[in-house]
């Protein structure tokens, strides 16, 4: 699953070509992807000019001009892919993957939603598995969407420090690794930052939300803020001029310093631990034992 870095290097990618575009042609070759698709959907994009291309935690939000403004809410599930081209400029030589991805897009079978735009640019969202979502809503009401109306603050924003995380946090008895999991306190995380947030704070996984003090929010909401910073420049310093002819946009494999590194020895200065990987709630946990507390 993308997570902010991730979803923020796609936005960052796909800006360029398509703000200020209008759309020629719409066309849809399915009338659902995770859930049913917008009624009219292809026929309500058509004609639209793309205004601005934001994010709001793992979500695209491309918003569109008209009598009555809308917003594209977009989220790419597990799989889901957007292939920019006829954009007249070849694809820089792309980053290294860290989730396997496709080497070429020579099939067509998966391509759900085609947008061609004035001055040639093509954009196909393509989604094996179809965990993806779309939707259109009003742009002066997209706080109220019901997939984001529940959201914590952006963690890049000013909105979250570590009064509020603190605050956020107290008297709950789940695992602080769930409770940044849960977008209510503070969204777009997912696994993989979580992890390697944690573990620059030196906050065991294990340890329960409520314990936290407010010294180890601070170290917390510090290591959230660069992880992701990194993550967000590292994708975006190979991506920041994308106009590729058919490139593709997504998980940019970054140095980890625990995610899925099982095993291995620990980086932290004198530490001579072995990584541990345990299961949470479903989900992978990849921690120091030494160096955590």
């Amino acid at each position: 699953m993308p997570e902010l870095p991730e979803v923020e290097t796609v936005r960052r990618g796909l800006a360029p070509s398509l703000e200020g575009r209008r759309i020629v042609r719409a066309v849809q070759n399915r009338g659902d992807l995770r859930w049913p698709l917008p009624e009219r959907f292809a026929e309500r994009l058509t004609g639209r000019r793309v205004l601005r291309l934001g994010r709001r935690a793992k979500y695209l939000l491309a918003e569109l001009d008209g009598d009555v403004p809308e917003t594209v809410l977009i989220h790419l599930g597990m799989s889901g892919r957007m292939l920019l081209s006829g954009t007249g400029q070849d694809a820089p030589e792309g980053p290294d993957f860290h989730h396997a991805v496709a080497a070429d897009h020579g099939s067509t079978k998966h391509d759900h939603i085609v947008l061609d735009f004035e001055g040639g640019a093509r954009l196909v969202y393509n989604d094996a598995r179809r965990f993806g979502s779309m939707d259109l809503w009003p742009t002066e009401s997209i706080d109220t969407h019901p997939s984001l109306v529940t959201l914590g603050p952006e963690p890049l924003s000013n909105q979250f420090d570590s009064d509020m995380l603190h605050a956020a946090l107290a008297g709950r008895k789940t695992s602080i690794k769930a409770a940044l999991l849960d977008q209510r306190h503070v969204a777009g995380l997912g696994n993989i930052y979580v992890c390697e947030a944690l573990y620059r704070s030196r906050i065991s996984p294990l340890r329960l939300a409520g314990s936290l003090s407010k010294r180890d929010c601070t170290r917390l909401v510090t290591a959230i803020r660069d992880v992701l910073t990194e993550a967000i420049e590292a994708g975006g310093s190979s991506l920041r001029d994308f106009h590729g002819a058919g490139g593709e946009l997504g998980y940019f494999q970054h140095g980890f310093a625990v995610y899925d590194r099982e095993g291995a020895i620990c980086n932290g200065a004198k530490c001579t631990a072995g990584l541990l990987r345990i299961v949470q709630s479903g989900r992978s946990t990849f921690y120091c034992p030494e160096c955590q507390k």
